[in-house]
């Protein structure tokens, strides 16, 4: 049952992110939403397309969506779903977006799969089964050393603790290389060895969800900045193994 939770859940990233890459760098209304956060036709389209495909495959499940809110089910699982993740980015114009969607039983992530129209990625993995590239096993980095590293993070002005802020800003002058290759591309490039750390210190469960299969089979580690192993506590970490302990250090309260 896992590998065909794992086909269902890219094949709904690739739908979600082909409905989306019709809206791309066409011209959008942005709306705000009220927490702040842009939102056009293009979110709401892709959503509504994937609360369709799902409807017609799996009606028994319900689904949670950062656009369209949620739909209860009576099998015990949910299909959790970001249309759009990197809205910024999408409305400029910039590749680094993508499609999400986990399939969860409670907190635990059945599936995974993200879709990188833009730029003809697309990772999907499940327990046990894999995390797989574009058809490809995916593997993070052997990399052992902060020297050698690149750590990445979205904003870090969404940092909600001063001493976790301050891990942060010790992290990076330690690292070799850091970028706000953020959103999550972030993940993807953990995932798939081109870095090795990516931080969030406010995530929802539609931004992480997905990542947490992702990044432990491709033989990372995934936690919020607090080292639990979950992606529904609002903050995520996502690194490679050799460098698992030593990133989260920095986070220590």
């Amino acid at each position: 049952m896992s590998r065909e939770l794992l086909s269902a859940a890219e094949a709904l990233a690739r739908h979600i992110g082909g409905v989306a890459l019709q809206h791309y760098r066409s011209l959008l209304t942005v709306e705000t939403k009220p927490d702040g956060s842009p939102v056009t036709i293009a979110d709401r389209d892709a959503e509504a397309a994937a609360r369709a495909w799902l409807a017609a495959r799996f009606p028994d499940d319900g689904v949670l969506g950062e656009e369209l809110g949620e739909l209860a089910g009576s099998s015990g699982r949910r299909w959790i779903i970001d249309p759009i993740d990197g809205t910024k980015s999408f409305v400029r114009g910039v590749p680094l977006w993508g499609s999400l969607v986990a399939l969860v039983e409670g907190e635990r992530v059945l599936a995974g799969a993200a879709c990188f129209p833009a730029v003809a990625e697309t990772i999907a993995a499940a327990p046990g089964e894999g995390c797989w590239w574009n058809g490809q096993r995916a593997r993070v980095s052997d990399c052992a050393t902060l020297a050698g590293a690149t750590v990445l993070i979205t904003d870090d002005r969404t940092f909600r603790s001063t001493s976790k802020l301050d891990g942060w800003r010790t992290l990076i002058g330690e690292a070799g290389i850091a970028r706000t290759w953020g959103d999550c591309y972030g993940y993807l490039l953990v995932a798939t060895g081109r870095a090795e750390a990516m931080v969030d210190p406010i995530v929802n469960p539609w931004d992480a969800a997905c990542f947490q299969p992702i990044i432990e089979e491709a033989g990372g580690v995934f936690t919020d900045l607090n080292g639990v192993a979950s992606a529904f506590t609002g903050s995520a970490i996502a690194t490679n193994s050799a460098l698992a302990a030593t990133v989260r250090d920095y986070f220590d309260d």
